[in-house]
């Protein structure tokens, strides 16, 4: 057992390798073959010109093979005519008193008129050896002259029954030859009645004609093969450039241009296509000073706003101060004043960061931080949302310190903004902050148990001035710009902002940072979608909360001042 584990280590040492190397060149080719028109053109082309010219050759060879056995029957039935009638005289005039073997050499002999060369002769239909037999009669032994042993045995039984008759065979000469002959067999019509005539055509002049034509249907092929590629290689090139060139400007290249040679349906198309290309360059540089232009009028407006928005504010506070002494409706109305003020205050320092935002001025004050401060510090601004909507506030932060390079300023407005959100849209269910670090990134999640996304709003709720349901009431007073400067904020930490959320379930964003700027992140210490774990015994821990994601948070607080201020808000270690 243990010299079969052994060998079978050393079998799969030898071939996982090449297994391997196999994986990766059918994989490299899979690639090419799918990305490359022109190639797949070529092969196409010659695939099916292969068949076509195998069965071509097929063919031609069938047909010149059968002309050539026919006319190879042709002259050999010709001359064993000939041959026959020879041996008729050369026995008629044989002395009587010779024996029958002396006899039927002399008339083998007399067919070798050509030549002396063991009965070798020629004629029409090319050399043949010649056979003379003379079957056994009571009390006559079998006579014959010349290599019976080449006479296939039913040829014999059709010649017996006086049929003239021809039979493909392999046979060997005392001359070297190898190889198929055509054999013709007949009876003689002699003085001796029982006598059989046998000329045996070697086919090695056919052979080596067949032999010739496939050799030369062999490199024709070849050669029509390799010219059919360098011609289906030449036609696919003249249609794929131009789609090369339509795919650069498909990738943004709108200066480029498709060339136009001639007039035949590709130069329509490249023409269509440069109108096409030069119309979309015109309309995204307007898109792209509209642009510019809208955002600097939103900087602009923002930075002029200012101004009278800081007097305003100062005469509604010198109101709100007097308010006691006013009547209940003026004073409401002060409140109102006041409050509006701060919510369009608010609305008016978000233009301004998305404006910096956009015109790429934007700037990290980084620090060495440890991002539960964060985390505290947004739960701790955020708090009286909570309290007002009686939704409880989970914070679960890791006893260990995670520390980061990061602006504290923006990484807690990330926060808030998310907490925020989750507050507004968690329908009072609990809102868990989670934080969880590893060798390279810490991640934030922000989940809620709420109304959730339907599907596509993943994308769509970081766009600016976006609502899922625009009747909706905002308790947070937010802007619409929340969501779209945290994920500029995190895109400016080298990080990720990710959203997930299922009609009735619930939703859950993910903030994921670099621990040291500037490098990459491959993965996130957190899973975007939370999964959802049960009790065995189905009955909850006790002093703990539970979520449906199967979250647990103990229900110590942050500190006796929070506990007694904040009764929401629990953080697990």
């Amino acid at each position: 057992m243990i010299r079969f584990s052994r060998t079978r280590r050393r079998i799969n040492g030898t071939f996982t390798p090449l297994l391997r190397r196999f994986r990766n060149l059918s994989r490299s080719l899979g690639h090419l073959w799918r990305r490359s028109l022109q190639l797949r053109v070529v092969v196409s082309t010659l695939t099916l010109s292969l068949v076509v010219i195998t069965i071509l050759g097929v063919v031609l060879t069938s047909q010149i093979t059968d002309r050539l056995l026919e006319a190879k029957i042709s002259a050999a039935t010709e001359e064993m005519d000939r041959a026959r009638a020879t041996v008729q005289a050369e026995l008629a005039g044989a002395d009587d008193s010779t024996s029958l073997s002396t006899r039927l050499e002399s008339a083998r002999a007399a067919l070798t008129n050509r030549g002396t060369d063991a009965g070798a002769a020629s004629g029409a239909a090319g050399t043949f050896d010649s056979v003379l037999v003379v079957p056994a009669e009571p009390p006559r032994e079998p006579t014959s002259s010349g290599p019976i042993e080449q006479i296939p045995a039913n040829l014999r039984q059709f010649v017996k029954g006086d049929q003239v008759s021809y039979q493909f065979a392999t046979v060997s000469d005392p001359d070297g030859y190898s190889g198929p002959a055509l054999i013709v067999g007949s009876p003689a019509a002699a003085d001796v009645s029982t006598l059989q005539l046998y000329l045996v055509f070697p086919l090695a002049a056919e052979e080596k004609s067949l032999s010739l034509m496939r050799g030369t249907m062999l490199i024709g092929g070849a050669v029509l093969l390799v010219l059919l590629a360098a011609i289906a290689m030449l036609v696919a090139r003249q249609v794929v450039l131009p789609i090369r060139s339509a795919s650069r400007i498909a990738d943004g290249r709108l200066k480029e241009r498709m060339p136009v040679r001639g007039e035949d349906d590709m130069a329509r198309l490249a023409v269509s296509f440069n109108d096409m290309a030069e119309s979309l360059s015109k309309q995204i540089t307007q898109l792209e000073e509209f642009g510019n232009l809208q955002k600097r009028f939103t900087s602009d407006v923002s930075h002029e706003l200012r101004t009278p928005l800081t007097t305003v504010r100062m005469a509604a506070e010198l109101i709100h101060d007097g308010s006691a002494d006013l009547d209940p409706a003026l004073r409401r109305s002060s409140q109102l004043l006041v409050a509006e003020l701060d919510r369009f205050e608010t609305l008016l320092n978000d233009l301004l960061e998305i404006s910096r935002h956009d015109a790429g001025v934007a700037e990290l004050a980084n620090e060495q931080l440890d991002l539960r401060m964060s985390a505290r510090a947004a739960v701790s601004t955020i708090r009286h949302l909570a309290r007002e909507s009686s939704t409880e506030l989970i914070l679960d932060l890791p006893d260990e310190p995670v520390i980061a390079s990061v602006d504290p300023r923006r990484v807690e407005r990330i926060l808030r903004n998310l907490l925020a959100n989750a507050i507004d849209h968690g329908e009072g269910k609990p809102v868990l902050l989670r934080l969880r670090a590893d060798a390279d990134a810490a991640a934030f999640i922000v989940r809620d148990q709420g109304i959730g996304l339907r599907p596509g709003e993943e994308k769509l709720v970081f766009n600016r001035f976006w609502r899922s349901d625009p009747s909706r009431v905002r308790r947070s007073g937010g802007t619409g710009l929340g969501l779209a400067i945290s994920v500029e904020d995190a895109r400016l930490h080298d990080g990720r902002l990710e959203a997930w959320g299922e009609p009735g379930e619930g939703a859950c964003f993910r903030l994921t940072l670099p621990l040291v700027r500037g490098h990459r992140i491959t993965s996130s210490p957190l899973p975007l979608k939370p999964t959802t774990r049960k009790h065995s015994q189905g009955q909850p821990i006790p002093g703990t909360a539970h979520t449906d994601d199967g979250l647990e948070a103990r229900s110590e607080a942050l500190d006796p001042d929070e506990a007694s201020s904040v009764p929401m808000l629990r953080e697990r270690p």
